[in-house]
């Protein structure tokens, strides 16, 4: 009890003294990289839970697409999957993190998804074989995803991290060590090396949002 106590109180004190890290990612061309989910892990003290979501995260189905493409939570999130489609889609996943179906529906599925397990969860329709997307579920507070200038900051308290870094153009999740003091970091540059895209080429003739 007492030491639990203890890492309450060290987690608290930390939390007032929180710096904000800076990240910048980009290819080996130099091009801005977006969707990079970061996150940190705490190796010198357990990770504080991540608080419960006021609000549960939505990733809606738009012109026979998943937005948003990259989406990162907390363990213990819940997402909705609404169909802001004319036609019907039959969302599921088959990944070991969380497997789940929606079965064939429009607007409101009938039920909201909780990912309660970390990793990274890949989202699919059954009818239409181009929508792509992943759930990135983390077992920290401390996470944060690249915009379109791949750029992503995260404020977090002093300590020793280790840095994850994934992509969906990835091989595999990156990581580096990093040190959190009191005074501001310096901006942690990475350049990563992407694989090809993963995403179906859609018929030119559809009005939807282009792949990169």
């Amino acid at each position: 009890m007492l030491r639990l106590a203890l890492v309450a109180c060290f987690l608290l004190l930390a939390s007032l003294r929180a710096a904000e890290v800076h990240f910048k990612f980009a290819d080996g061309k130099q091009a801005a990289v977006s969707d990079v989910v970061v996150s940190l892990v705490p190796l010198d003290a357990p990770a504080a839970a991540a608080p419960a979501p006021v609000e549960a995260v939505l990733i809606a189905q738009e012109k026979q697409e998943f937005l948003p493409y990259v989406s990162v939570v907390a363990v213990g999130t819940t997402v909705n999957f609404p169909n802001r489609d004319t036609v019907k889609h039959h969302v599921y996943s088959s990944s070991k993190a969380k497997k789940f179906e929606l079965p064939l529906y429009a607007g409101e599925a009938r039920e909201a998804v909780r990912f309660e397990q970390p990793g990274v969860v890949t989202l699919g329709c059954n009818i239409h074989d181009w929508m792509l997307a992943y759930v990135v579920v983390v077992a920290t507070p401390w996470f944060a995803k690249s915009d379109a200038d791949g750029t992503a900051r995260i404020s977090a308290p002093p300590g020793r991290y280790r840095i994850e870094m994934w992509q969906p153009r990835l091989a595999a999740v990156v990581t580096r060590e990093l040190a959190v003091t009191d005074a501001a970091p310096a901006a942690q540059t990475f350049t990563l090396e992407l694989g090809r895209d993963r995403r179906i080429r859609r018929n030119p003739d559809v009005k939807a949002g282009g792949y990169k």
